[in-house]
């Protein structure tokens, strides 16, 4: 069954001040309306719901001043997203923000496959609200199996503000990770990113794609492994996964962009069985900085480290130790 919100009505007026004659209205309208993403105002004027002295106008028009600017608009429901009780690890939450601790395996919204058992589902159930928001207030994403923190809006206001965080670059994401190899102590991979011209299911470094800069700093050396911390400076899908391996040093058991099964070599064959049979690609988001869009304020969240990947460090800290006899 499906929870029904009612559409919120916005209706909002502004006049246009000198200092924004000659802008144009889309310009305009996100000064004057900065609650609202500029996308959503492109909508609006679109479809004749922001109008110029109670007329329609292009997004493109250019303002001379005094005009007075209107809102008559609904927000347009999320739609037929079931909610779902599934529970959900709340790391923080306030009338602005919900921040979550996302379990690997879980979906992150309904696509092609997984139409229901999502985060997104989760989120509806909890605060039935968010229907009235975009994705129910989801703004970023991480993959299936990926595990960690994530930021979900729970107002207009704030969704617009993560939304320019994210585009802006001002939003902040760090992530541990456990790849092959014995990686540098520090390093930094700027390389393009785009679809996989072969396989376009996947993402890879392509000539001319779309920038992408990670940064990576050695936390410590284990068997045939290494423990890293991730930041990034752009967020392309599957940036730190496809990069890594660019690299030589693709994440354990990620399936996609992986190389295969490490072999014996000398290596313990507890470290051999935990690398190669570790579920998912051993991938972390730990930490979120941004801009609280309440208080204007630096804020920060942390998850902890996934079990399953805390387990895989100690299996082969132990190794390294000397533990392992085999």
């Amino acid at each position: 069954m499906c929870l029904l919100v009612m559409p919120e009505t916005i209706s909002l007026e502004h006049q246009v001040a000198g200092q924004l004659a000659g802008s144009r209205l889309d310009q305009a309208a996100a000064v004057l309306f900065s609650d609202y993403s500029r996308a959503r105002l492109q909508h609006w004027i679109r479809r004749g719901e922001l109008t110029v002295d109670g007329a329609r106008a292009k997004p493109s028009a250019r303002l001379v001043g005094g005009e007075i600017l209107r809102i008559e608009a609904q927000m347009v429901l999320e739609g037929q997203v079931l909610a779902q009780d599934i529970p959900l690890d709340i790391l923080f939450e306030d009338e602005h923000l919900l921040v979550v601790n996302k379990p690997a395996g879980l979906v992150v919204h309904p696509a092609a496959g997984n139409w229901d058992g999502t985060l997104q589902n989760a989120l509806l159930n909890f605060d039935p609200e968010l229907d009235a928001l975009p994705r129910a207030g989801i703004v970023h994403r991480l993959d299936k199996d990926t595990s960690g923190v994530m930021v979900i809006a729970r107002s207009l206001k704030a969704h617009a503000s993560l939304v320019r965080q994210l585009q802006t670059r001002s939003m902040s994401r760090i992530y541990e990770a456990v790849v092959k190899g014995e990686t540098p102590s520090t390093g930094t991979i700027a390389a393009p990113i785009d679809r996989n011209p072969r396989e376009r299911k996947k993402m890879a470094v392509v000539n001319g794609g779309r920038a992408a800069i990670s940064h990576f700093r050695l936390l410590q050396r284990l068997p045939a492994t290494s423990h890293i911390e991730v930041s990034l400076e752009s967020g392309r899908t599957h940036q730190i996964r496809v990069h890594m391996t660019h690299i030589g040093h693709p994440i354990v058991a990620d399936r996609l962009y992986g190389r295969g099964p490490v072999k014996q070599k000398g290596l313990p064959a507890t470290a051999v069985a935990a690398i190669n049979g570790f579920p998912r690609q051993a991938l972390h988001a730990r930490t979120l900085k941004l801009i609280h869009p309440g208080s204007a304020e630096e804020s920060e969240f942390h998850a902890p480290l996934a079990e399953d990947i805390n387990g895989l460090i100690e299996i082969l800290t132990g190794c390294n130790d000397g533990s392992d006899k085999n």
